[in-house]
């Protein structure tokens, strides 16, 4: 019987459809939100909760962790937050500043919007586990992407401060930080690199599970490295 749900915003991404399997696989009820409209919006495949939600609306995103912290019998245990997006561009006097703008709404605002709804429920059933997922480039930033490298920072800063805050409530919150993932969109955006050096989501999955399970509960506040060779 399942016995406890897992949010996974960006589950329908690149990442989310490895992780999504792996919560699936151990026996996790796994919630992931859609947009509306989305080609991922139809009927999900067993043991996978679809719920229609724009994680950047802070209404929308309530009633998404609310439905994930429903189930009687499975109460919300874990959110593993995968939103985000990257957009290359000029230096920082090249960048407008709508466009760095973006990059912290996109990387930053669901997972704060998504950790703050969640965290009531996540005490309430009596500790849980947020993961995070940053970039290498919040740790050795490159330019031209500005905005996407102070976005993942902020992820590091922002799971720092919820693993300190609510470390006596039970909840720990740690951040996965990947380099290069290799996806289908990371190949067409680079179609000159080599990928067999990319981490692939296959090995990303098992750590991030690990961190939202009960076998990690000695940790929290940890930056975790998942480079691959890259």
């Amino acid at each position: 019987m399942v016995d406890r749900s897992v949010l996974v915003t960006g589950g329908a991404g690149g990442l989310g459809g490895a992780v999504t399997a792996a919560f699936v696989e151990a026996g996790w009820r796994v919630v992931v939100p859609v947009r509306d409209g989305s080609p991922d919006a139809g009927p999900a495949a067993g043991g996978v909760v679809r719920v229609v939600a724009d994680l950047t609306d802070s209404d929308q995103t309530t009633e998404a962790v609310r439905t994930a912290a429903g189930e009687v019998g499975a109460p919300l245990r874990a959110v593993v937050n995968l939103v985000g997006g990257y957009a290359s561009g000029g230096l920082v006097h090249e960048t407008p500043v709508a466009e760095f703008e973006r990059m912290i709404s996109l990387n930053l605002r669901p997972t704060y919007l998504v950790t703050s709804a969640a965290l009531p429920y996540l005490i309430e059933a009596g500790g849980g586990a947020v993961v995070c997922v940053a970039s290498r480039a919040a740790l050795a930033p490159f330019p031209g992407a500005a905005g996407y490298v102070t976005a993942k920072a902020a992820v590091l800063a922002f799971a720092a401060a919820v693993a300190v805050e609510y470390r006596s409530s039970g909840v720990r919150c740690n951040t996965v930080v990947p380099s290069v993932i290799d996806t289908p969109a990371n190949r067409a955006g680079q179609p000159g690199a080599d990928p067999a050096r990319w981490v692939k989501p296959a090995e990303i999955a098992p750590v991030i599970r690990f961190l939202a399970g009960d076998e990690s509960a000695p940790t929290s506040g940890a930056v975790v490295p998942v480079y691959g060779r890259a």
